[in-house]
């Protein structure tokens, strides 16, 4: 008798079918234990695909990882992210042809282990013991590092640029320096309502706490104490010229002095490394900015509490509706506060005019959002988010990182009337201590979300910068 064949009910081929669906879904194609290529840390960054510039591992591997380390601590000395600094290092590296290597990046150190087949590893440890100011030096290492990965400079040639870097003098001496100081405090205290002698009064006072820091530096002072001086004496000089009957509003004036001294480029380097996935670094640069942030409280409460002591009347600690100028006028006051802070940052002039646009942009939306009822919360974390991602495309047009725009350009939003307020409530006003304590947390919430805001919007900007990190290595190769 002849068989019949067995054929598979429909219904089973349907399972079947929907069965390998759920698995592609649900597994990945790589096997879950599979080890990451170190150099696909560089997906996503300016320095992606370097270019290999020998077959195989350099003869003299030692000399390209002294090479890596000396980038690598300018770089933090300069202020750079740990993200940056390791894809750095990767790019370098690998670019020697240093692929089996390790980078573990903390708070003040840096080390790389080089342990290729059949030869004996190398490890080489650096410290960062010190930090300045020079943003101008931090974008010249950005594209320096963009030239060796695109295949165009030497080890040797590579060495002698970054010397060249570290010895070349910073773009604005110290008297610009000092003077921007004044005038950051005088358009800030401008655009949140003071008045033409509160401007004054607050770029007297700034110029006079920069000389006083700059000399304490010179006694190596302990950063604390060095902040915790510099808040005293402004908001002692508010209060004096406040007794003196002068029609300021001695907040306002304050407000302008602590701006300055806020760890805004810490607390933004810090977010990005948590996010990115370095803890350590992150909890490192936290505690330093809350120490920082601690110093100015503290020199608030000291100052408050001696000009009670001598007899100051008690302040008017308004409210700040904002600036009394029309909001063209108001624009130009970020424009001007934010150039004055990219010298006191010594960043290079080209891009002095971009940051100042990209802080006024920010500006806008702030005032846009705050009309729309996005409340002092929300409003300002929405500027950093437009603010870090006209960053990063900025920074790539202008040959530079993202955190030499972002971080002079999203200053003017910190709480500043909020932190000296609580400070007021927390001190004289004894029977308010409740208030003081929830605004100066909240006044902590909005500055940790403008940080976490500068970070996603440059975030979410990358999809759409990946033709412009293109476009800058074609025209590196053409150089």
């Amino acid at each position: 008798m002849p068989t019949t064949p067995h054929s598979v009910p429909a219904s089973g081929k349907s399972n079947a079918a929907a069965r390998s669906v759920l698995r592609r879904l649900v597994q990945g194609e790589d096997p879950p234990t599979q080890a990451m290529s170190i150099v696909e840390r560089l997906a996503g960054s300016p320095y992606a695909n370097p270019t290999i510039q020998v077959a195989g591992p350099d003869a003299s591997a030692r000399k390209a990882l002294d090479l890596a380390l000396d980038l690598a601590e300018a770089m933090f000395r300069f202020g750079a992210g740990a993200l940056e600094v390791e894809t750095s290092i990767i790019a370098v590296t690998a670019a020697f042809g240093l692929d089996d290597i390790e980078v573990d990046i903390t708070n003040q150190s840096v080390v790389i282990n080089y342990s290729s087949k059949d030869q004996t590893p190398t490890t080489v440890l650096r410290v960062v013991r010190s930090w300045t100011n020079n943003y101008a030096g931090l974008t010249n290492i950005h594209r320096l590092v963009s030239d060796i990965v695109d295949g165009g400079v030497s080890r040797t040639e590579a060495a002698q640029r970054l010397d060249d870097i570290l010895r070349r003098p910073k773009p604005f001496s110290r008297w610009m320096v000092t003077a921007a100081f004044g005038t950051f405090s005088a358009a800030i205290v401008g655009l949140i309502g003071g008045s033409p002698m509160g401007s004054l009064i607050g770029f007297a006072s700034c110029i006079l706490i920069d000389l006083v820091s700059r000399k304490l530096g010179e006694w190596r002072v302990p950063e604390f104490f060095s902040v915790a001086t510099s808040a005293a004496i402004v908001t002692l000089i508010a209060m004096l010229v406040w007794w003196l009957q002068v029609p300021i509003a001695p907040a306002f004036v304050v407000v302008g002095g602590i701006l300055l001294l806020l760890p805004t480029g810490r607390l933004v380097s810090a977010t990005q490394d948590a996010i990115n996935g370095f803890p350590v670094t992150a909890a490192g640069r936290y505690l330093s900015a809350i120490l920082v942030f601690a110093a100015l409280v503290s020199g608030i409460a000291v100052a408050l509490v001696a000009g009670s002591a001598v007899g100051v009347p008690e302040l008017e600690v308004l409210e700040s509706d904002g600036t009394q100028y029309p909001w063209p006028v108001a624009a130009i006051f970020v424009f001007v506060a934010v150039a004055m802070i990219c010298v006191a940052e010594q960043t290079a002039m080209s891009l002095v005019i971009p940051t100042a646009m990209v802080a006024v942009a920010g500006y806008l939306l702030l005032l846009g959002a705050t009309a729309a009822g996005a409340g002092y919360r929300l409003a300002p974390v929405l500027a950093a988010v437009l603010i870090g991602g006209l960053a990063r495309v900025v920074a790539l047009r202008m040959h530079a990182t993202q955190l030499v725009v972002a971080v002079p350009a999203v200053l003017f939003l910190y709480p500043g009337l909020t932190v000296f307020r609580s400070m007021y409530d927390l001190t004289i006003e004894a029977g308010v201590v409740s208030t003081g304590v929830v605004g100066l947390f909240n006044a902590s919430t909005v500055v940790l979300a403008i940080a976490a805001g500068v970070v996603l919007g440059d975030n979410l900007a990358r999809p759409f910068t990946r033709k412009l990190s293109s476009d800058e290595r074609q025209r590196n190769r053409r150089r």
